[in-house]
């Protein structure tokens, strides 16, 4: 998966949620065992939500994405 999103008007309807749970059965069903993702630091909702849903947090990394870029990265073991 490259984006996921959710439109400012279905936010706390429980869509991203559902969207994140039929993309990790996938994902498991598929064999893996991890998966990330990333986002800005400044994106504290993004942030909180992955939180939420037991992605692991770091960062922000420096320079993630290039120059003056930086991420904060999520992992969650499946």
């Amino acid at each position: 998966m490259h984006f996921s999103g959710v439109a400012p008007e279905q936010r706390r309807s429980g869509l991203g949620r559902e969207m994140y749970r039929l993309f990790l059965d996938a994902a498991r069903d598929d064999g893996r065992t991890v998966v990330r993702a990333v986002t800005s630091p400044v994106n504290e909702r993004s942030i909180a939500f992955h939180r939420s849903i037991g992605f692991a947090v770091t960062g922000p990394h420096e320079g993630y994405d290039g120059p003056g870029t930086d991420r904060m990265a999520f992992e969650l073991r499946l």
